[in-house]
Protein backbone atom coordinates (compact mmCIF):
# COMPACT_ATOMS: atom_id res chain seq x y z
CA UNK A 1 0.00 0.00 0.00
CA UNK A 2 1.31 3.62 -0.85
CA UNK A 3 3.24 2.30 -4.20
CA UNK A 4 0.74 4.92 -5.85
CA UNK A 5 1.41 7.70 -3.97
CA UNK A 6 4.98 7.26 -4.03
CA UNK A 7 5.14 7.46 -8.21
CA UNK A 8 2.78 10.01 -8.17
CA UNK A 9 5.09 11.84 -6.00
CA UNK A 10 8.21 11.25 -8.08
CA UNK A 11 5.82 12.81 -11.13
CA UNK A 12 4.73 15.80 -9.39
CA UNK A 13 7.83 16.76 -7.25
CA UNK A 14 8.88 19.31 -9.58
CA UNK A 15 5.78 20.92 -10.61
CA UNK A 16 4.68 24.12 -8.77
CA UNK A 17 1.79 23.35 -6.33
CA UNK A 18 -1.09 25.26 -7.87
CA UNK A 19 -0.58 23.55 -11.31
CA UNK A 20 -1.95 20.35 -10.61
CA UNK A 21 -4.52 19.07 -8.82
CA UNK A 22 -4.00 15.69 -6.38
CA UNK A 23 -7.36 13.24 -5.78
CA UNK A 24 -6.79 10.31 -2.92
CA UNK A 25 -9.47 7.87 -1.29
CA UNK A 26 -9.64 6.34 2.12
CA UNK A 27 -10.27 2.84 1.53
CA UNK A 28 -12.44 1.28 4.74
CA UNK A 29 -10.85 -2.10 4.44
CA UNK A 30 -7.49 -0.84 4.46
CA UNK A 31 -7.70 0.74 7.97
CA UNK A 32 -6.72 -0.42 11.12
CA UNK A 33 -10.23 -2.02 12.63
CA UNK A 34 -9.95 -1.11 15.89
CA UNK A 35 -7.54 2.11 15.66
CA UNK A 36 -9.22 5.36 17.19
CA UNK A 37 -7.68 7.55 14.56
CA UNK A 38 -8.06 5.20 11.68
CA UNK A 39 -8.91 7.91 9.48
CA UNK A 40 -6.04 10.47 9.94
CA UNK A 41 -3.53 7.85 9.95
CA UNK A 42 -4.52 6.75 6.42
CA UNK A 43 -4.79 10.65 5.34
CA UNK A 44 -1.57 11.59 7.19
CA UNK A 45 0.60 8.69 5.83
CA UNK A 46 -0.29 9.62 2.02
CA UNK A 47 0.19 13.11 2.80
CA UNK A 48 3.21 12.15 4.28
CA UNK A 49 4.06 9.91 1.20
CA UNK A 50 3.68 12.36 -1.07
CA UNK A 51 5.10 15.09 0.69
CA UNK A 52 2.31 17.65 0.57
CA UNK A 53 0.37 19.31 3.04
CA UNK A 54 -3.08 18.73 1.28
CA UNK A 55 -5.50 16.97 -1.20
CA UNK A 56 -7.75 18.94 -3.97
CA UNK A 57 -10.29 15.83 -3.90
CA UNK A 58 -10.26 13.44 -1.01
CA UNK A 59 -12.82 10.41 -1.22
CA UNK A 60 -14.63 7.71 0.91
CA UNK A 61 -13.60 4.39 -1.44
CA UNK A 62 -16.67 2.50 -1.31
CA UNK A 63 -19.99 1.67 1.02
CA UNK A 64 -18.28 -0.38 3.67
CA UNK A 65 -19.62 0.75 6.92
CA UNK A 66 -19.65 4.37 4.81
CA UNK A 67 -21.90 6.30 7.33
CA UNK A 68 -19.14 5.66 9.83
CA UNK A 69 -16.33 6.98 8.20
CA UNK A 70 -18.34 9.43 6.28
CA UNK A 71 -18.58 11.07 10.01
CA UNK A 72 -14.97 10.54 10.79
CA UNK A 73 -14.20 12.16 7.26
CA UNK A 74 -16.38 15.13 8.11
CA UNK A 75 -14.53 15.46 12.04
CA UNK A 76 -11.16 15.63 10.35
CA UNK A 77 -11.96 18.07 7.71
CA UNK A 78 -14.37 19.84 9.95
CA UNK A 79 -12.44 23.64 10.48
CA UNK A 80 -9.60 23.49 8.68
CA UNK A 81 -8.33 25.54 6.12
CA UNK A 82 -8.11 24.19 2.77
CA UNK A 83 -10.72 21.28 2.71
CA UNK A 84 -10.36 19.10 -0.83
CA UNK A 85 -13.54 18.62 -2.82
CA UNK A 86 -14.80 15.60 -0.43
CA UNK A 87 -16.43 12.56 -2.37
CA UNK A 88 -17.75 9.32 -2.40
CA UNK A 89 -17.23 6.14 -4.59
CA UNK A 90 -19.59 3.58 -5.74
CA UNK A 91 -22.68 5.09 -3.71
CA UNK A 92 -26.56 4.59 -4.73
CA UNK A 93 -28.55 7.50 -4.13
CA UNK A 94 -29.80 7.16 -0.72
CA UNK A 95 -26.23 6.46 0.48
CA UNK A 96 -24.95 9.94 -1.32
CA UNK A 97 -28.17 11.58 -0.02
CA UNK A 98 -27.26 9.78 3.62
CA UNK A 99 -23.32 11.27 3.13
CA UNK A 100 -24.11 14.74 1.90
CA UNK A 101 -26.52 15.23 5.14
CA UNK A 102 -23.53 14.13 7.69
CA UNK A 103 -21.40 16.33 5.79
CA UNK A 104 -23.69 19.48 5.98
CA UNK A 105 -24.03 18.44 10.27
CA UNK A 106 -20.60 19.62 10.28
CA UNK A 107 -20.02 22.41 7.85
CA UNK A 108 -19.03 20.77 4.74
CA UNK A 109 -20.83 19.35 1.52
CA UNK A 110 -20.50 16.51 -0.52
CA UNK A 111 -18.76 18.21 -4.03
CA UNK A 112 -18.06 14.83 -5.59
CA UNK A 113 -19.68 11.53 -6.87
CA UNK A 114 -17.50 8.49 -8.37
CA UNK A 115 -19.44 5.64 -9.92
CA UNK A 116 -18.91 3.64 -13.04
CA UNK A 117 -20.80 5.12 -16.01
CA UNK A 118 -20.69 4.08 -19.34
CA UNK A 119 -23.37 3.74 -22.34
CA UNK A 120 -23.47 0.31 -21.56
CA UNK A 121 -24.35 1.30 -17.51
CA UNK A 122 -26.26 4.22 -17.16
CA UNK A 123 -27.88 3.09 -13.75
CA UNK A 124 -26.52 5.96 -11.98
CA UNK A 125 -28.33 8.38 -14.37
CA UNK A 126 -31.69 5.80 -14.33
CA UNK A 127 -31.94 6.38 -10.56
CA UNK A 128 -31.27 9.74 -10.20
CA UNK A 129 -28.03 10.37 -9.07
CA UNK A 130 -27.15 12.52 -12.01
CA UNK A 131 -30.57 14.96 -11.95
CA UNK A 132 -29.08 14.82 -8.04
CA UNK A 133 -25.40 15.98 -8.08
CA UNK A 134 -26.37 18.47 -10.66
CA UNK A 135 -28.92 20.19 -8.27
CA UNK A 136 -26.71 20.08 -5.49
CA UNK A 137 -23.36 21.21 -7.14
CA UNK A 138 -22.04 17.53 -7.13
CA UNK A 139 -19.33 17.03 -9.83
CA UNK A 140 -20.27 13.46 -11.15
CA UNK A 141 -17.32 11.68 -12.21
CA UNK A 142 -17.79 8.69 -14.44
CA UNK A 143 -14.93 5.89 -14.29
CA UNK A 144 -15.13 2.65 -16.68
CA UNK A 145 -16.53 4.81 -19.78
CA UNK A 146 -14.49 3.01 -21.94
CA UNK A 147 -15.56 -0.54 -20.63
CA UNK A 148 -11.84 -1.67 -19.60
CA UNK A 149 -11.36 -1.36 -23.76
CA UNK A 150 -14.71 -2.92 -24.66
CA UNK A 151 -15.61 0.04 -25.90
CA UNK A 152 -12.56 1.26 -27.80
CA UNK A 153 -12.84 -0.95 -31.07
CA UNK A 154 -9.97 -3.01 -30.39
CA UNK A 155 -11.70 -5.71 -29.74
CA UNK A 156 -14.16 -7.78 -31.50
CA UNK A 157 -15.23 -11.33 -31.62
CA UNK A 158 -12.54 -12.52 -34.00
CA UNK A 159 -9.94 -10.15 -31.67
CA UNK A 160 -11.38 -11.01 -28.18
CA UNK A 161 -10.05 -9.79 -24.63
CA UNK A 162 -6.65 -12.36 -23.64
CA UNK A 163 -8.01 -14.93 -21.88
CA UNK A 164 -8.01 -15.41 -18.68
CA UNK A 165 -8.68 -12.18 -17.41
CA UNK A 166 -11.43 -10.89 -15.91
CA UNK A 167 -12.72 -8.08 -17.95
CA UNK A 168 -11.89 -11.19 -20.90
CA UNK A 169 -14.68 -12.97 -18.58
CA UNK A 170 -16.57 -9.98 -18.52
CA UNK A 171 -16.74 -8.87 -21.90
CA UNK A 172 -15.93 -11.82 -24.45
CA UNK A 173 -19.66 -13.37 -23.98
CA UNK A 174 -20.94 -10.12 -25.17
CA UNK A 175 -18.57 -9.44 -27.78
CA UNK A 176 -21.13 -9.56 -31.04
CA UNK A 177 -23.84 -7.29 -29.00
CA UNK A 178 -20.70 -4.93 -28.25
CA UNK A 179 -19.72 -4.96 -31.55
CA UNK A 180 -22.74 -3.05 -32.70
CA UNK A 181 -22.36 -0.24 -30.49
CA UNK A 182 -18.77 0.04 -31.54
CA UNK A 183 -20.08 0.21 -35.23
CA UNK A 184 -22.04 3.26 -34.20
CA UNK A 185 -19.61 4.71 -32.28
CA UNK A 186 -17.09 4.29 -35.83
CA UNK A 187 -19.76 5.83 -37.65
CA UNK A 188 -19.15 9.06 -35.42
CA UNK A 189 -15.46 8.62 -34.77
CA UNK A 190 -15.36 8.63 -39.04
CA UNK A 191 -17.42 12.35 -38.72
CA UNK A 192 -15.41 13.83 -35.86
CA UNK A 193 -11.90 12.79 -37.51
CA UNK A 194 -10.92 10.71 -33.87
CA UNK A 195 -10.33 7.48 -33.17
CA UNK A 196 -13.38 5.17 -31.89
CA UNK A 197 -12.14 5.55 -27.85
CA UNK A 198 -12.55 8.64 -28.24
CA UNK A 199 -16.49 9.01 -29.02
CA UNK A 200 -17.65 7.48 -25.41
CA UNK A 201 -15.58 9.96 -23.44
CA UNK A 202 -16.97 12.56 -25.74
CA UNK A 203 -20.46 11.12 -25.06
CA UNK A 204 -20.22 10.81 -21.01
CA UNK A 205 -18.62 15.08 -20.98
CA UNK A 206 -22.07 15.76 -22.96
CA UNK A 207 -23.90 14.24 -19.87
CA UNK A 208 -22.81 16.23 -17.55
CA UNK A 209 -19.81 14.15 -16.21
CA UNK A 210 -16.01 14.00 -15.90
CA UNK A 211 -14.83 11.09 -17.19
CA UNK A 212 -11.66 9.78 -15.39
CA UNK A 213 -9.90 8.42 -17.68
CA UNK A 214 -6.61 6.08 -17.62
CA UNK A 215 -3.55 6.65 -19.41
CA UNK A 216 -0.25 4.96 -19.83
CA UNK A 217 1.33 6.58 -22.96
CA UNK A 218 1.42 10.27 -23.98
CA UNK A 219 -0.97 9.47 -26.34
CA UNK A 220 -3.92 8.16 -24.27
CA UNK A 221 -3.54 12.22 -23.18
CA UNK A 222 -3.53 13.72 -26.14
CA UNK A 223 -6.40 11.61 -27.17
CA UNK A 224 -8.47 12.78 -23.98
CA UNK A 225 -7.51 16.31 -25.36
CA UNK A 226 -9.00 15.72 -28.67
CA UNK A 227 -12.37 13.86 -26.55
CA UNK A 228 -13.04 17.13 -24.78
CA UNK A 229 -13.26 18.85 -27.47
CA UNK A 230 -15.64 17.08 -29.39
CA UNK A 231 -19.75 18.27 -28.75
CA UNK A 232 -21.88 15.55 -29.58
CA UNK A 233 -25.22 16.88 -30.63
CA UNK A 234 -28.73 15.62 -29.23
CA UNK A 235 -29.74 13.47 -31.83
CA UNK A 236 -25.84 12.02 -31.54
CA UNK A 237 -26.22 11.41 -28.12
CA UNK A 238 -29.40 9.86 -28.18
CA UNK A 239 -28.96 7.22 -30.70
CA UNK A 240 -25.74 6.19 -29.12
CA UNK A 241 -28.34 5.32 -26.47
CA UNK A 242 -30.51 4.18 -28.17
CA UNK A 243 -28.10 1.09 -29.54
CA UNK A 244 -26.91 0.56 -26.64
CA UNK A 245 -30.40 0.17 -24.71
CA UNK A 246 -31.67 -1.84 -27.28
CA UNK A 247 -28.68 -4.46 -26.19
CA UNK A 248 -29.65 -4.97 -23.17
CA UNK A 249 -25.64 -5.71 -22.14
CA UNK A 250 -25.22 -5.99 -18.21
CA UNK A 251 -21.23 -5.23 -17.74
CA UNK A 252 -21.58 -4.88 -13.41
CA UNK A 253 -18.45 -6.19 -12.02
CA UNK A 254 -18.09 -8.07 -8.97
CA UNK A 255 -17.36 -5.12 -6.80
CA UNK A 256 -20.10 -2.75 -7.56
CA UNK A 257 -23.75 -2.91 -7.85
CA UNK A 258 -26.63 -1.47 -10.01
CA UNK A 259 -27.62 1.79 -8.87
CA UNK A 260 -31.25 2.22 -7.62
Amino acid sequence: MGTSEKVLAGFVGDLERDSYLISDKFTPQCAKPSGANAFSDMVEMQLDLMGLDRFDIYWIHNVWDAPKWTREMAKYFEGKENVPILGVSNHNLAEIKEANEILKSHGLKLGAVQNHYSLINRSSEDSGILDYCKENDIIFFSYMVLEQGALSGKYDTAHPMPAGSARADAYNPVLDKIEVLNAELKKLADKYNVAIAQIPVAWAIAKGTLPIIGVTKEQHVKDAVKAANITLTADEVAQLEKTADTLAINTIRFWEKEMK
